[in-house]
């Protein structure tokens, strides 16, 4: 078992950092509103700090999920973050989706106080996280994996190390681009079908077995049938991290038509005052439009 800390309990972070405790590693909790961090700890019977400097000290790995690059930064840097409490040899692990930009960064900063950095972002969503079932795409030195993984597991399903530092977030950049393509694509097919007089829902038990199965299809069909979008993954957070995508395209020269399309499709979403909704919500753009 390991002295752990974890940064940042939104609505992935809270049940991650749960999962650590009931796995009886000991954790102390940060968060920039100190009392979710609270209640973490009389729901868990772990320890909060006032700092991510103040959770860090003495932790052996130190976890983090927050909002964006800034978010992070904020958290690791500066007299006040979390590289200031930790020691040389340590572990810090980055679950928060971000640019491959401040990955470099943080990198870079972590190496020079000797403390081991692996980019760790998660796909499976709140339920996966309260589930402990997270998928984990990791980059990082192959020795701060193998030591972290272990943790890690806590709240896995598959956690692998794809390659050196930011490999993972290059790795979650694919997912996003995926899922956005996919979500697309089924919003298209249950708009095509709810416009030629189908029961959507008998479809998709038909398709859903074929070679158009998909794990959006499974859990998104019904509550899109139904217009009902207020839950899961928000068009917000997904516009986010679709512009990462596109912005390492420009990058590495990759093209990506499709991402670049859907991305404005969730921005008229967002117009439409659905910020929050889920990435499943592409669907209401159509019925919208006739």
């Amino acid at each position: 078992m390991a002295k752990t800390a974890f940064l940042g309990l939104g609505v992935m972070g809270y049940p991650m950092a749960g999962h650590l405790a009931a796995k009886g590693h000991e954790v102390t909790v940060y968060n920039r509103t100190a009392a979710k961090a609270e209640s973490w700890a009389k729901d868990h019977g772990g320890g909060h700090a006032a700092t991510p400097r103040g959770a860090a000290e003495g932790a052996e790995f130190v976890m983090a999920c927050v909002g964006n690059d800034a978010d992070l930064r904020d958290v690791c840097l500066g007299p006040d973050g979390a590289f200031a409490g930790m020691g040389a040899g340590t572990t810090f692990v980055d679950h928060t989706t971000v640019s491959a930009a401040v990955t470099r960064e943080l990198v870079a900063a972590a190496r020079e106080a000797g403390i081991a950095f692996v980019d760790a972002p998660v796909s499976g969503g709140q339920a996966g996280a309260q589930n402990g079932a997270l998928s984990i795409m990791c980059g990082g030195e192959e020795e701060a994996f193998a030591a972290a993984e272990p943790v890690m597991a806590s709240y896995a399903k598959i956690c692998r190390r794809i390659g050196g530092s930011g490999a993972g977030q290059m790795t979650k950049m694919c997912n996003q681009i995926a899922i956005a393509g996919l979500v697309q694509g089924l919003s298209e097919a249950l708009h095509f079908a709810q416009k030629a007089g189908l029961d959507g829902a008998a479809v998709v038990e038909v398709i859903s077995q074929g070679a158009a199965g998909s794990w959006q299809m499974q859990n998104r069909h019904e509550t899109m049938l139904d217009d009902a979008f207020d839950h899961g993954f928000a068009i917000d957070w997904m516009r986010k991290d679709l512009g990462i995508c596109l912005d390492a395209a420009d990058e590495n020269g990759a093209s990506l038509p499709v991402t670049a399309l859907v991305d404005q499709f969730y921005k008229d979403l967002q117009k439409m005052g659905g910020g929050r909704w889920d990435t499943s919500a592409l669907i209401k753009r159509l019925n919208a439009a006739g």
